[in-house]
């Protein structure tokens, strides 16, 4: 699903050439730096590196990393996804079977005042407190955010911010993909997502990677308004690939009202953790689960 030769062509074509002493002209026809400039500028020959860019070379040690990562100017996230790029030559990560434990599940009971969900590598949300529910407004095992943000949401329904949530979400699978390149379903997913998508494809292909950690959220609910959220990830230590997502409001904000105002709806409306009772018809739920019985369900 990914490769370290496509995500070295991407990076190059994106380094400014003046900004590492490279004069350019108007007869300059190449984006970013040709193959030849980044292999001198990281010290390795010309025919290696366009080994390396054809998926032909052996795995390059560590001081070949090192040195393409300066040059291509990778931030720490892109840095990690460079080498662990390089390692899948050698050994395959084993795919997270993405079984929540009955312990964690208590935890999400404890986080009352606010929305927390339980979610994969893939996105699948696993399970999720009352709160998330409602602010969803469906129940949330099957549920898929990224088919949710670009397939059924679309940018006129729940996510007020959604251009940027659709570059958190492509980028947070291009780190999934690169670091479980043998797992089928999420293959399926992206493939998915590439067939109903077109901002979906057009951002895969830019190969940018993205490590949610944390932010600014904010959601429009047809019943409280909008919501200006902080997201808190808590990735699990036992390399699951499963994170804990809360998600809070500041302290005397009308998203703190909003969500007191949610948390009091009736308890008629179903909680994410079991996917069972009557749940309200919101404007992007369509009346039922798009994602019932699709790839994702846990």
């Amino acid at each position: 699903m990914d490769d370290l030769a496509g995500f070295l062509r991407t990076r190059r074509s994106r380094v400014d050439p003046a900004a590492v002493g490279i004069p350019t002209d108007s007869r300059r026809r190449v984006e970013g730096l040709r193959r030849e400039e980044v292999a001198h500028l990281s010290g390795v020959s010309v025919d290696y590196y366009v080994r390396l860019e054809q998926g032909r070379a052996t795995q390059p040690s560590e001081q070949v990393l090192d040195a393409l990562a300066r040059v291509l100017d990778l931030d720490e996230t892109e840095r990690g996804h460079l080498y662990r790029l390089s390692r899948q030559r050698g050994r395959r990560a084993r795919t997270p079977g993405g079984r929540v434990r009955p312990e964690l599940l208590r935890v999400l009971d404890l986080v009352g005042g606010a929305p927390a969900l339980i979610m994969d590598h893939r996105l699948d949300v696993l399970a999720g407190n009352r709160l998330a529910g409602l602010l969803f407004g469906r129940p949330l095992p099957g549920l898929n955010t990224a088919r949710h943000l670009f397939l059924e949401d679309g940018g006129n329904g729940l996510y007020a911010d959604w251009e940027t949530c659709t570059l958190d979400v492509v980028g947070h699978l291009r780190l999934a993909a690169g670091k479980y390149p043998e797992d089928p379903r999420l293959a399926s997913l992206i493939g998915e997502l590439a067939m109903g998508s077109e901002r979906f494809r057009r951002l895969w292909a830019r190969a940018d990677v993205r490590a949610r950690t944390h932010g600014r959220k904010v959601y429009r609910h047809p019943l409280v308004g909008l919501l200006e959220l902080h997201q808190e990830n808590f990735a699990l230590p036992d390399e699951s690939g499963i994170e804990l997502l809360v998600l809070s409001a500041a302290p005397g904000s009308p998203a703190e009202d909003g969500l007191r105002l949610l948390a009091g709806l009736s308890d008629s409306t179903p909680t994410g953790g079991s996917g069972g009772g009557i749940r309200p018809e919101l404007p992007w739920s369509g009346g039922r689960s798009p994602s019932a019985g699709r790839t994702g369900t846990p």
